[in-house]
């Protein structure tokens, strides 16, 4: 049975991740370290069609959107690595984990120091996914369904990391609109992306770049070199590459 969302600061937040889903993810899962991120572990499927259509079957629903909760997608990877090396960016702070899928980046600004993490997917499975992987690695997050993008005001943030979100069009012009729109108040954006067609790198500044070890199953190379990214003009003797 699902739990009640309680309300903080007008996001509607899980209380608890959904039971059957926690036994879906737990049955067709295993836990390992992410490859670029060795302190972090997440509970990881081990190919993505079996386990997409496994969801299928178990919902009987057809057309559902990939399992992003059940993979360290590359920009994901390079965004908390970052975090963890530069810490700074978010010690102290209220962070958002923008389509945090896994959790990973959200995992790993806590670890950083953060002093609170919202991470938001609208995906169930995800948030699921979020509060097991958090739970492994001894951290607590915020976890949100809210489709955040839908009313740009509906929170505050003094930094907001995105992870392999420029993946589509209409998605990849949504969620810049909700960045720009933050950073302009003063929110600290911090992107990874591993050179996704739809990321508009010209409003944006690289500050590091990485050589990423991704499954040919979800990519098209099993190396990618994967950027982080945020607004503004940033000094290049600062960047750092990997």
């Amino acid at each position: 049975m699902r739990a009640a969302p309680s309300t903080e600061g007008g996001i509607k937040i899980l209380s608890s991740p959904v039971s059957d889903r926690t036994a879906f993810i737990l049955a067709n899962t295993r836990p390992r370290e992410v490859s670029l991120v060795p302190e972090i572990s997440l509970r990881v499927a081990d190919e993505a069609v079996p386990l997409w259509q496994k969801t299928e079957e178990d919902l009987g629903e057809m057309g559902l959107p990939p399992p992003f909760w059940a993979f360290a997608w590359a920009g994901g990877q390079a965004l908390a690595r970052y975090v963890l090396d530069h810490a700074d960016w978010v010690r102290g702070k209220d962070v958002l984990d923008l389509a945090s899928g896994s959790g990973l980046v959200g995992i790993a600004a806590m670890k950083a120091g953060a002093r609170r993490v919202c991470a938001a997917d609208i995906d169930p499975f995800a948030c699921a996914a979020i509060a097991i992987n958090a739970e492994i690695n001894a951290v607590s997050l915020a976890v949100t369904a809210a489709d955040l993008l839908a009313a740009k005001d509906g929170g505050r943030w003094d930094v907001i990391l995105a992870g392999d979100i420029f993946y589509e069009r209409d998605t990849a012009e949504r969620v810049f609109a909700f960045l720009a729109w933050h950073a302009e108040r003063g929110a600290t954006v911090l992107i990874g992306d591993p050179g996704r067609a739809y990321l508009p790198t010209a409003h944006l500044a690289k500050l590091a770049e990485y050589r990423v070890a991704v499954t040919r199953e979800l990519e098209d190379n099993t190396i990618k070199r994967t950027a982080v990214w945020t607004f503004g003009d940033v000094d290049p003797q600062a960047n750092q590459a990997a």
